[in-house]
């Protein structure tokens, strides 16, 4: 029987909201667990050397992996092979504590590893390991907040690493956490922050609105000069875009006219989206930009080979505009009244319906870690879990190539 596993990515942020690294984790579908125990390990170590052995500097864009590990796999050679210098393994809290552990943790260490404890306890056994990582992570869900508070002080007295907090998933947890000194964050506060009030939208967004629609029902390059020429952010970052390597020009591109023949129509929509999306200037607004335009290019390469190029663009904006509605603080149905969509695509985005909707769900569902979902949307897609992990981590690239920051 194959293996059958599916990749799935959590950002993981400082207290200012920066993106400092990704959480990998690593899921059999419940079919294949109950297979030969070999399995796990062979579809992890499968996914684990097509993620990171075969390009790190284009994936990860200077972020660390945190790889969460079974025992099998921590014990096997296979992840020797990863880069030390991108990469900390996380000690599962189901791993039990040996000196068999405790050796090969030194041993991986004088190679240069780097470790963390998940979901850490204060519990005897796991004091040996304390010296031995650079990392202690703490979920904060599972208890009330004073409790956490205790925990936090009681960790920090007796360990000089740094502390993540995992499944923070409000404000009020994450400024706790801040203030008691907790250095890094992970959980659905920065993934899915609340829409607390329907703002209008800002002047950059409008003027990038306008111009969308203009490009919807454009003829005519020459067309779109006078706008561009009236807004001077804009015109720079044409010109950078258009210079950038995505183009390879033979030589740089130093005004409008050029650069609207060497983009087309087509080009100029998808980079107006873009800044469409990135233009929020929230705290967590870099970090659902970077998921936003994750999504739609993992919605357009999921129909590479199922639909035509036209759709495959559709497909990338109805990932790239399903975080709309939180980034620009208004009812999607408001975002796509000011925008021109076709019919599809707004399906998909209002009512979670249509050709597209499983495009769209099967990218929710890798973000959130539902393997049942992922599972369900790739079966109803066609999509193998290696045409899965695989659009995934090309999107991942291509975004983290994008330097919205």
């Amino acid at each position: 029987m194959n293996a059958v596993s599916y990749l799935a990515r959590q950002p993981i942020v400082d207290g200012e909201h920066k993106l400092i690294a990704y959480e990998l984790l690593f899921r059999q579908t419940a079919a294949s667990l109950s297979a030969d125990v070999r399995d796990p390990l062979q579809a992890g170590v499968e996914v684990i050397s097509n993620t990171l052995c075969l390009g790190t500097d284009w994936l990860l864009q200077g972020s660390l992996a945190f790889i969460n590990l079974d025992e099998s796999t921590l014990m096997s050679e296979y992840i020797t092979l990863l880069p030390q210098e991108h990469v900390v393994f996380e000690i599962l809290e189901t791993v039990k504590v040996s000196q068999v552990l405790v050796a090969r943790i030194h041993e991986l260490r004088q190679r240069g590893f780097r470790f963390a404890l998940d979901d850490f306890v204060c519990l005897p056994e796991y004091k040996v390991l304390m010296p031995l990582v650079d990392y202690i992570k703490l979920d904060v869900l599972e208890q009330p907040p004073d409790k956490t508070v205790e925990i936090i002080r009681h960790v920090r007295s007796i360990y000089k690493g740094k502390l993540l907090a995992e499944k923070v998933e409000t404000r009020e947890m994450f400024e706790l956490c801040k203030a008691e000194g907790i250095e890094y964050f992970q959980g659905y506060y920065f993934a899915h922050p609340e829409n607390i009030a329907n703002k209008t939208i800002k002047p950059t967004q409008v003027t990038v609105l306008e111009l969308m629609n203009r490009v919807r029902i454009c003829e005519d390059l020459k067309e779109l000069e006078e706008p561009l020429r009236r807004d001077a952010a804009l015109t720079f970052r044409l010109l950078r875009f258009v210079n950038s390597a995505t183009f390879s020009l033979p030589r740089e591109v130093h005004n409008i006219r050029q650069a609207l023949a060497v983009i087309g129509l087509n080009s100029l929509y998808r980079w107006l989206s873009l800044l469409l999306v990135s233009a929020s200037d929230s705290k967590t607004g870099s970090l659902l930009a970077r998921m936003a335009v994750n999504r739609g290019r993992i919605c357009e390469l999921l129909g590479e080979g199922r639909v035509g190029r036209h759709e495959q663009d559709d497909l990338f904006i109805v990932g790239l505009f399903s975080l709309l509605d939180v980034l620009m603080e208004m009812p999607m149905a408001d975002v796509l009244d000011r925008t021109p969509l076709a019919e599809p695509v707004k399906e998909a985005l209002l009512h979670r319906a249509g050709r597209y909707a499983p495009y769209l769900s099967l990218a929710e569902a890798c973000e959130q870690q539902d393997f049942d979902k992922v599972e369900l949307n790739a079966k109803a897609l066609e999509c193998s879990p290696d045409d899965v992990n695989a659009a995934q981590l090309k999107a991942l690239a291509w975004t983290e190539d994008l330097l919205l920051e």
